[in-house]
């Protein structure tokens, strides 16, 4: 019994990892899509919790502020209801490399089904009494 909580243990840790390695990647290409109109950071938080993508301040500042360093996004700061905020958007270079990004992931998905799709059909294929056929 310990062997298998040991296990699970494992699994459990290895696919944390591997989803958080993930959705790095998808959160860059959120964040970047989402600035194509101005936000400041709990704006933009919000947009994309909205559309089912959570993201933690801790997670969120140091993306933005990575991205702005590699020329993706241009930032200022405005006063908006008495409080200094820092607005962000995408630069023209973060609009090409959007564009790029998103062509980049629309090939990697597309392919993602095709392999999925090709292996459910091969999982149906191979029982039987799923296709009708009797042996």
């Amino acid at each position: 019994m310990t062997t298998v909580l040991q296990s699970d243990s494992v699994q459990n840790e290895l696919f944390d990892s591997l989803r958080l390695e993930l959705r790095r990647g998808c959160l860059v290409l959120a964040v970047l899509a989402q600035l194509r109109e101005e936000h400041y950071g709990y704006t933009l938080r919000k947009a994309l919790a909205d559309h089912g993508l959570a993201i933690e301040e801790s997670t969120l500042y140091p993306l933005l502020r990575r991205l702005e360093t590699q020329g993706l996004l241009t930032s200022e700061w405005r006063e908006e209801e008495k409080r200094n905020k820092r607005f962000y958007k995408l630069s023209p270079l973060g609009e090409r490399i959007l564009e790029q990004l998103l062509a980049e992931w629309n090939g990697i998905n597309d392919s993602l089904h095709r392999i999925l799709r090709s292996h459910a059909e091969s999982a149906v294929e191979s029982q039987p009494e799923l296709t009708g056929h009797q042996e």
